[in-house]
């Protein structure tokens, strides 16, 4: 039997989409209340592996904490997460997605977490406001211009903005946004 390619994609988006499909029981304030919960949680384990972060965000104009989960089944692969951006001079919460699909050959699933600092409200007011996609490769050094070694462990992916990625095994060395869409979740407007 000779299965088109085609056909493998839709199958792969209806999974996608039927496991990262909130609970139609939980109210909108029960899962925004489980995305702060998840940003404590996670920023309390990269603070344990990369002590220095816990200044960095504290000290930047905001930040933004994405779960995500990735699958590879063949030569397809996509992640998807939730999580949300906190701009520290205002307090104000956005709640947001991630989305990535890319070839790629594997099997298997791989759980991990992203940590954006935001070097200016400009920044952060674009990736929460725009949206923001990322393709590109980033640099493996990061210095915040207020205290140089606050960032160490992130990489920079664009002007003003570093990133922390964490498996679940602890803080990750590789780079794995590329083709990443984040985007407002409208769902919590």
């Amino acid at each position: 039997m000779r299965v088109s390619m085609g056909r493998i994609f839709v199958i792969f988006r209806v999974l996608t989409a039927l496991l990262t499909a909130p609970a139609a029981a939980a109210s909108i304030e029960d899962r925004k209340q489980e995305l702060r919960d998840k940003t404590t949680m996670t920023l309390k384990r990269l603070y344990e592996k990369q002590p220095q972060a816990q200044y960095a965000i504290e000290h930047a104009a905001g930040y933004a904490v994405f779960n995500n989960t990735g699958y590879k089944l063949g030569i397809l692969a996509s992640a998807h997460g939730r999580g949300m951006a906190v701009n520290n001079r205002t307090q104000q919460e956005v709640f947001m997605r991630m989305q990535e699909y890319q070839a790629g050959f594997g099997l298997g699933v791989k759980e991990y977490a992203a940590i954006f600092v935001f070097g200016n409200e400009e920044v952060w007011n674009q990736f929460v406001n725009a949206g923001w996609k990322f393709g590109g490769d980033a640099t493996a050094s990061a210095d915040d211009g207020v205290n140089g070694d606050s960032l160490q462990g992130s990489l920079i992916v664009a002007p003003g903005i570093w990133l922390y990625q964490m498996t679940t095994k602890g803080l990750a060395l590789e780079l794995a946004v590329r083709g990443t869409n984040y985007y407002r979740d409208h769902d919590f407007d």
